[in-house]
């Protein structure tokens, strides 16, 4: 599958070669720039992510937020997610190597989800934008959410 959206890209970029080189040019700058202010990010989490799985042993992870932790564990879970900060698209593999060593479906959904919806980290920028009303509103119910999400993996898996 991925060989299928490297030929797309491919040809995606050949066609828009034919039809404007300037242009082409223009967007792969711009796609370098944004790889560019990407790639810190990302490699600070990889880093993250290999310091967190050699520092703790798969019984360690599966004890804190591993299928028999039970609600204690999605709590947790919950918990480190609502304040970490960390883009979706490394919210993903890190997810899949939780589970890899022994983290429960119920807890990562938690954790995914409280990742994805709740934010205290930014919560001061967010109240100056929308006020402390609407700010406590949409973290508080993407936390309930994310519980529901939670419950909903555990009965599903």
């Amino acid at each position: 599958m991925t060989i299928v959206f490297y030929g797309v890209a491919a040809a995606g970029l050949i066609l828009s070669l034919a039809k404007s080189k300037e242009k082409t040019k223009l967007a792969l700058k711009k796609a370098w720039k944004a790889f560019e202010n990407i790639m810190p990010q990302f490699l600070g989490i990889i880093l993250l992510i290999g310091l967190l799985l050699s520092v703790l042993s798969a019984e360690q992870i599966s004890s804190l937020i591993g299928k028999d932790s039970g609600w204690i564990g999605v709590i947790i879970a919950s918990i480190i997610g609502s304040i970490t900060l960390i883009p979706g698209f490394v919210a993903f593999p890190l997810a899949a190597a939780l589970l890899e060593n022994g983290a429960g479906y119920m807890q990562i959904g938690a954790f995914v989800s409280t990742l994805m919806m709740v934010g205290i980290v930014t919560m001061p920028m967010e109240i100056l934008y929308f006020g402390k009303k609407a700010t406590f509103l949409r973290n508080g119910m993407g936390f309930v959410f994310s519980i529901l999400v939670a419950i909903v993996m555990g009965v599903l898996l």
